[in-house]
């Protein structure tokens, strides 16, 4: 379940942060997108409901955002990532590579896989981030 607007907004101020106007419009943004969006995109339609917004502004607000777990930065091909709202939670995406939707799930044991991989290489995991990327049921229509 996506989290609303309001509620992200009454997050910022419970941790002690303002509620700007160039804030509200990211937020906005990221409420209304249909799928992920890079940062200059997210700067385009925040510009449109607030002019005075800078693209610095815009990376600063959604680097907060993800720092507070109330978005969820998703990578992509080439080093490039994109921002969507949501269930971040324990951080796993489902990516359509057509429409770039992102569908957040909760759901994964690699428990067995991680215990394997620290036993092979020496590593202490103490976090992970799963991307699964393919076509949604909708692309595939």
């Amino acid at each position: 379940m996506q989290v609303t607007e309001q509620e992200i907004l009454r997050q910022l101020r419970q941790q002690g942060y303002r509620v700007t106007a160039p804030r509200r419009a990211v937020v906005s943004v990221l409420q209304s997108a249909e799928a992920w969006l890079p940062p200059d995109a997210v700067h385009a339609r925040a510009a449109g409901i607030c002019p005075s917004i800078g693209l610095v502004t815009v990376y600063r607000t959604l680097a907060l955002l993800t720092e507070l777990q109330l978005a969820q930065r998703v990578h992509w091909e080439g080093g490039c990532h994109g921002y969507a709202l949501g269930d971040v939670g324990h951080g796993h995406h489902l990516v359509c590579q057509q429409c770039h939707k992102v569908v957040a799930f909760a759901d994964c044991d690699l428990s067995g896989l991680v215990k394997t991989l620290e036993s092979e290489t020496g590593f202490r995991i103490e976090a992970h981030v799963l991307e699964l990327v393919g076509v949604c049921p909708s692309c595939q229509a």
